[in-house]
């Protein structure tokens, strides 16, 4: 019974995690994802895919290199900063790209989605 009961404590905590996470993000950026996805703006989506990508990559190793459920919910919070700081970078470094995702630049926001990937990537592999 024990498996199954840390099963579903970490997927719901997961999923828990993922959604404060989006809706930290959907607030932090200047500009109304869910709203330019609505309208078929790719830029919007391919960057916040990104960043929630790039933060299930450090849940799912979190969950596979940790036991203590506690230290699963620290390694989250900081994948969530993370994630977090490469959009606050990046908008500093590229003051252009919040009105180039909202005017539906693709390859903008490929970047953007790109580096939350990349640098969740780096995350993850640093839990080993």
């Amino acid at each position: 019974m024990q498996p199954i009961y840390d099963y579903a404590l970490h997927l719901l905590a997961s999923l828990v995690l993922l959604a404060a996470f989006v809706g930290v993000y959907l607030r932090i950026t200047p500009f109304k994802e869910i709203a330019l996805i609505r309208q078929g703006n790719m830029a919007a989506a391919l960057s916040l895919g990104g960043a929630v990508f790039g933060l299930c990559f450090t849940l799912s190793a979190s969950i596979q290199h940790n036991d203590a459920f506690p230290i699963f919910l620290f390694w989250a919070v900081g994948a969530m900063v993370v994630q977090i700081l490469v959009y606050a970078a990046l908008s500093r470094a590229l003051p252009d790209m919040d009105s180039a995702i909202e005017s539906n630049n693709v390859g903008m926001g490929a970047l953007m989605g790109s580096m939350s990937v990349a640098v969740g990537a780096l995350n993850a592999a640093c839990l080993s």
